[in-house]
């Protein structure tokens, strides 16, 4: 889970960034603040594995805040104001959002959030590795190769390409969901899939093969629309 703060000295703005953390599976909303004094306060007693920061705000700017931290988490800039941008990733901002923006912005800007953190979630190995228990082994497991993952109480199923059965493994979902990249989604309270292995999408249904039909669940529609939409070539 990456834990994030969000600050803006107007409140409506504050709220929508809280609501989009909300929507995103793999974020956790840390802090809210309506100042950057604010922030740093919060700061000096907690951390924030990264920052969605206002730039023109009263007393401290967002820009100079950041600059003021000697140890920064990642930033996301979001301001009203374009002539931010280039000095907002002279800082190696992750990511800058232009207001008003949408869901679908910011989720690429967590999707990048994700990529420059996952080698950090769910432990040790390389990046598109990790390893499960199953029964009384512990197996190596190639992410790519990972088509979709099923909850099933306490234990998950996890389908990977080439292999007839699923590796059975006792672990949440919430935990493998920190550790997957940004190509994997939360489709269902009981689903993950890859989404470089869909092959069809059919009303509420993401099909994975012939034989695999899968849900989407309402929380997770809109999130599911969204990777659609930016995909999505035609009229």
């Amino acid at each position: 889970m990456i834990r994030c703060m969000a600050i803006d000295d107007e409140p409506l703005a504050l709220q929508q960034i809280a609501a989009y953390i909300g929507k995103v599976p793999y974020l956790e909303l840390a802090a809210q603040c309506q100042s950057a004094l604010e922030a740093r306060q919060f700061l000096m007693n907690d951390t924030v594995d990264a920052i969605f920061c206002d730039i023109n705000m009263p007393d401290l700017n967002g820009m100079d805040f950041v600059k003021s931290l000697s140890a920064p988490p990642l930033i996301v800039f979001t301001t009203a104001y374009a002539e931010y941008a280039v000095e907002g990733f002279k800082v190696d901002a992750v990511d800058y959002l232009l207001k008003p923006f949408g869901l679908q912005d910011f989720q690429r800007a967590a999707s990048r959030l994700k990529e420059r953190l996952s080698p950090n979630l769910g432990g040790g190995g390389s990046d598109d590795t990790i390893f499960l228990k199953t029964e009384y082994r512990i197996v190596k497991v190639s992410i790519p190769a990972i088509r979709y993952v099923e909850a099933m109480s306490e234990y998950l199923k996890v389908y990977i390409d080439g292999e007839a059965k699923p590796i059975i493994t006792l672990l949440s979902m919430k935990k493998l969901e920190e550790r997957l990249p940004a190509n994997f989604m939360r489709i269902h309270r009981s689903y993950i899939i890859n989404l470089d292995k869909i092959q069809e999408v059919n009303k509420n249904r993401v099909i994975m093969d012939q034989e695999t039909f899968l849900p989407i669940g309402d929380m997770f529609k809109e999130t599911f629309q969204s990777y659609l939409d930016a995909k999505f070539l035609g009229k």
